[in-house]
Order: C-alpha cells, then sequence, then structure tokens
C-alpha cells in the first residue's frame, strides 16, 4: 500500500525602428536643416534664388523616403525569415527526439512534464506505472516518476526527476546541443532529508544551459530569468505540497480522490479496489500528518487559496502570463501541478474563492492551440 500511495505524490521610420532596431537611412543633417530653413518662409528673392536647391532637397526627400520603405520591407522579411529559421529548426531538433514518458497520471511532476511536452508540441508516448508492483520500470535505478526515455539516433538517454527533464529538453530546443551532453549539466546528487532518508537531488535543476545570445533572445534580460527560476522551484518547493492534504482533507475527499486515481492509474482488479478503500483511508490520516510537517492551516484550503492568489499577484494584471504573451516554464510547472486536481472538490473551491482561474483558463488555452 505504502507504494500505491506514491502515485499521489507527486508608415515609415517608426516601424522600421520595431522592426530593424535601427532607424531606417533618412535625409542627411544639412537636408533637413535646409528643409527647415525653407519652412521659415524666407523672402521672394530668397525663393527665387533656392529655387534649385529646393528640387534638390525635393529629391532627396523622395530619395530618403523611398530608402526607408525599402530598409523598412528588408527588415521586415528579415525578421520573418529568422522566426521561420527558429520554428523550423526546433520541429527538426523535436522531429529527430523519440520520448517515451513512464508516468503516474495523477502525480503533479509528471503532470508538470506533459504541459511542458504538449505545449512545445513534442510528441511522445506515455507509459503508465502500476503504482503498487512498478513493474513498468525495473529497468531503472531510480525508482521514482517521471522517468523519461529520449532517442536521439543511436543515442538513448534516460532523464529523471521532472525539472531535469524540462530544462534538458528546453536547453535542447533552444540551443540545438546533443541531449547527451546536455544531461551532464545536470548531474545527480545524494543527499540527507529532513527526515533522516537519504534522497537523489538534481544540481542545477532549474537552469537552462544556454550562451549569452540564447538566453537574451529567450529572456530578454536576467530579470525574467530569474523570476522564471524561482516560481519553479516555488511549485516543487511548496505548492505541491499543497495538494495531497487538500484532496485527501475529509473522509469523502479522499475516496473521491482514490476513486478517480484507480479509474484514470493502472491498476488491476483487486488492486484496484484495494487501492481505493485502504488508499483513501491510508491518506486521509497522513493528510494530518503532511498538514503538521509543512506547518499548514487548519482549513488546509485557507493555504491553497493564498497560494493561488500570490501566483496570480506575481503574474501581474499587465501581462496574460509571466511569460508576457506566451507562457513561460513557470506557467507551465504551476499549470501542471494544479492540474491534477481537476474533477475534485479542492479543484472546484479553488476555481471559485480564488482570482487564478482566467490565467488558468489561458493557459490550457495556449496548451490546446499549440500546433500539432
Amino acid at each position: 500500500m505504502a507504494h500505491a500511495v506514491r502515485a499521489l505524490w507527486p508608415g515609415g521610420l517608426a516601424l522600421t525602428w520595431r522592426l530593424g532596431g535601427r532607424p531606417a537611412l533618412g535625409l542627411p543633417a544639412q537636408s533637413r536643416a535646409g528643409l527647415t530653413g525653407a519652412a521659415g518662409g524666407p523672402g521672394p528673392a530668397a525663393t527665387t534664388r533656392k529655387g534649385g536647391p529646393r528640387l534638390l532637397g525635393a529629391a532627396a526627400l523622395a530619395l530618403g523616403g523611398a530608402l526607408g520603405l525599402y530598409h523598412t520591407a528588408r527588415w521586415h522579411l528579415r525578421a520573418q525569415n529568422l522566426r521561420a529559421d527558429r520554428s523550423a529548426a526546433q520541429l527538426s531538433l523535436s522531429s529527430r527526439l523519440q520520448l517515451t514518458l513512464y508516468q503516474y497520471k495523477t502525480c503533479p511532476f509528471c503532470s508538470k512534464v506533459r504541459a511542458f511536452l504538449d505545449f512545445h508540441a513534442l510528441p511522445y508516448q506515455v507509459v503508465e506505472v502500476n503504482p503498487v508492483r512498478r513493474a513498468e520500470i525495473k529497468f531503472s535505478s531510480y525508482r521514482k516518476v517521471p522517468i523519461l526515455l529520449a532517442q536521439e539516433g543511436d543515442s538513448l538517454q534516460q532523464l529523471n526527476d521532472s525539472s531535469v527533464i524540462i530544462s534538458a529538453l528546453k536547453t535542447y530546443l533552444v540551443s540545438g546541443q546533443p541531449l547527451e551532453d546536455i544531461i551532464t549539466y545536470y548531474p545527480p546528487m545524494k543527499a540527507v532529508n529532513d527526515q533522516g532518508k537519504e534522497v537523489t537531488e538534481f544540481c542545477n535543476k532549474y537552469w537552462l544551459m544556454l550562451d549569452e545570445k540564447e538566453a537574451q533572445r529567450m529572456y530578454g534580460g536576467k530579470e525574467a530569468r530569474t523570476e522564471e527560476m524561482k516560481w519553479r522551484q516555488w511549485a516543487d518547493d511548496w505548492l505541491v505540497h499543497l495538494i495531497s492534504p487538500n484532496v485527501y482533507r475529509t473522509p469523502t475527499e479522499a475516496l473521491a480522490s482514490f476513486d478517480y486515481i484507480v479509474k484514470e492509474g493502472n491498476f488491476g482488479t483487486v488492486e484496484g479496489a484495494m487501492a481505493k478503500y485502504m488508499g483513501a483511508a491510508a491518506m486521509y490520516f497522513i493528510s494530518k500528518r503532511l498538514k503538521s510537517r509543512h506547518h499548514l492551516q487548519d482549513d488546509v484550503r485557507e493555504d491553497l487559496y493564498e497560494a493561488a492568489n500570490k501566483w496570480v499577484a506575481a503574474v501581474g494584471k499587465d501581462r496574460p502570463f509571466m511569460g508576457g504573451q506566451r507562457p513561460n516554464l513557470a506557467d507551465l510547472a504551476v499549470y501542471g501541478v494544479l492540474r491534477v486536481m481537476e474533477g475534485l472538490e479542492a479543484f472546484d473551491d479553488l476555481m471559485r474563492h480564488t482570482h487564478i482561474q482566467p490565467w488558468y483558463l489561458r493557459v490550457e488555452k495556449a496548451i490546446a492551440e499549440a500546433p500539432q
């Protein structure tokens, strides 16, 4: 039964500025000054004497305008080509990968990985792991899920830990480095947790291994990169630990949660029946210990509501996502964690009593509209 519990753990110049990053070719300074002087209205004699320069100025103006339009079109086409090249390059990279995800469907960490893969239109196969026997991952000395197997040509790589999987794949898509090299940037390290149990941690797991140009292209500045990393870690270190105490808050909620888990998971008939009732009872009591361990309020819903509103405040009112016009890795992580509660009372309460629903629905739509 202890194994079953693991399943739940979880025109003009201005346009050229925007497109080309620099102004279109305009008139020389003396030509502009000459035109300004003409606009000052010299007398008739001066007009007669300067008729030639005026014609030259008009010709220069026309030439400058034509050159400006030329550069605008040129830079516009160049920007389009760069975007197309990047899209084609990413598509080429993703088509070279064959991905297999070993998961528990109701695990928030696995849900994070699926949200990332779906948003980036990366095709993958799913193997639902039996949470009791776990025979599907007997090939692995690492016994947690998610596990991702990535086949790239003749190279088969195993990626462990949800945040490592996401960081490694995003680095691959942006930089084009071989995946075999990328995973060496995230070495495993043995550590002892607060309960005195030896666990495996991964170094650098919230970092994307990009050079300066790649990082600038992706983030636009250090602040955006730091923000993304901060909230990805928050999703792992805090938000995910609010799920179990909330979905197992009462005996009724615990039973409904395990009914959902058994239907969605890979259980045998007898295993499913035992998991539904024995698991629900066990997790109801375990959730009380979790509430104490994480110093949650008497009503754990309040902690969930506070976390959701804190996230919404961090995103702010001036951007649809933390990533700006598109979800970034923090958006996808928070969405993935919360998604596992869909269909349960805790999720309905979350949508009803916080400000998170509009953001949540925007991310859901962005994933659904990702090119396949």
